[in-house]
């Protein structure tokens, strides 16, 4: 092979390489382009734990307060609401949660996500404590087992304590209308 060709041959894989990125670029940018038209709630991501048990977990609790276990919320249809206290959509939340709670439609029970114990009983000093008990998850594990992507996120439980719904995001109130108290009502919650 000539001088000149390999020459010629080394430009081209140079222009490969520069218009890689681009490219790569544009087909993400299709992907998503695509995502976003397909109407798809963010929110309602899948989740391989549906209909499948809970993972077993047992938190501690607040100053010697009763901590939180899976045990306590079997036999009952319970909401388990991962929060942080550094979380801008669990504030934005709380106020749904507080009506839930009022209402009693369901028990709702908190994992304090990667937060400081002050931190957390602070943020619910402020905002107020719809939670019935909460534990602890300093270390993230509860979550990990979970397959939490991020807070705020709930799971809808059963009596049997199989996980039946996975909300993603902060709740809002058209998710509380139309997703999770029609479940609720299914599963047996007043």
């Amino acid at each position: 092979m000539g001088w000149g060709v390999r020459l010629a041959h080394k430009q081209r894989m140079k222009r490969a390489l520069y218009l890689l990125p681009a490219i790569l670029f544009l087909v993400l940018a299709g992907y998503f382009g695509l995502a976003l038209r397909s109407g798809r709630d963010p929110s309602l991501l899948p989740s391989a734990l549906i209909d499948k048990p809970a993972p077993d977990f047992t938190l501690a609790g607040f100053d010697g307060a009763p901590g939180l276990s899976l045990a306590a919320l079997k036999g009952q249809v319970a909401l388990v609401n991962f929060f942080a206290s550094w979380c801008v959509p669990c504030r934005a939340e709380q106020p749904l949660l507080m009506r839930l709670a009022d209402q009693e439609h369901v028990p709702v029970y908190g994992i304090a996500y990667k937060d400081k114990p002050a931190d957390a009983k602070h943020f619910l000093d402020q905002l107020g404590d719809p939670y019935r008990q909460i534990g602890l998850d300093e270390s993230g594990r509860t979550a990990i087992d979970f397959g939490v992507y991020g807070v705020p996120e709930t799971y809808l439980i059963d009596k049997s304590g199989h996980i039946r719904f996975r909300f993603v995001g902060p709740i809002t109130a058209e998710a509380l209308e139309h997703d999770l108290l029609p479940r609720l009502k299914r599963l047996g919650a007043s």
